[in-house]
């Protein structure tokens, strides 16, 4: 149970932290118009990543008895999670766009995440097949995964708010800096599990 946990706890960590157009957003919400709407826009993946979960998650069900597939998808998974954690460790900071319209702070949010390939590629190679091996111990498990992830990854972009409220160079400083490398190096370690799962699955 832990280990799901402390997976959704971190992936939701970088998935919150992790300069792209909605951390953007909610910084951009943030400066123009206070940290409350910069927290609107953070919950924003509450309603976009369900629809997503659940269908990748009853796709990947229905090719459980293909183990080559499942295998392939946590491979692809983990070079993902390379690739986020790459990103992560050269990171220079984050570059907010001010021109971006500002009205609606979570229709906006919901908007730009569904409109991202991250959520997607995250939950079919990453998400849903965590998911599964989860239920394989308990209902329990996978549960644990899907609330610390969302509640990490909302959490996170609700404090970038509140802080980015009162320092606009939180984004710049080394602080941020320190917290998406360390993150960067999390994520190398569950890319390793799941490669390992993926080599497993096609034995």
């Amino acid at each position: 149970m832990i280990t799901f946990l402390s997976a959704g706890v971190a992936l939701g960590l970088y998935a919150g932290f992790s300069p792209g157009p909605l951390l953007a957003l909610v910084v951009s919400q943030t400066i123009k118009h206070g940290p409350k709407e910069g927290a609107k826009v953070a919950f924003a993946p509450i309603t976009t990543d369900f629809p997503i979960l659940l269908v990748s998650t009853l796709l990947l069900i229905r090719l459980s008895d293909y183990k080559a597939i499942l295998g392939v998808v946590s491979i692809l998974g983990a070079l993902f999670l390379v690739y986020l954690a790459y990103a992560s460790i050269k990171t220079r900071g984050v570059e907010i766009n001010m021109d971006q319209e500002v009205p609606y702070s979570f229709i906006k949010g919901a908007i730009v995440n569904a409109l991202s390939p991250n959520p997607y590629v995250f939950w079919i190679t990453i998400g849903a097949p965590t998911i599964i091996k989860g239920l394989a111990e308990s209902y329990i498990a996978p549960a644990l995964f899907v609330g610390s992830f969302l509640g990490s990854l909302v959490g996170s972009k609700v404090l970038v708010a509140v802080i980015v409220g009162k320092s606009k160079h939180f984004l710049t400083g080394r602080a941020y800096l320190y917290i998406t490398r360390a993150l960067g190096i999390v994520l190398l370690a569950y890319a390793f599990v799941l490669f390992k799962d993926g080599l497993r699955l096609l034995k």
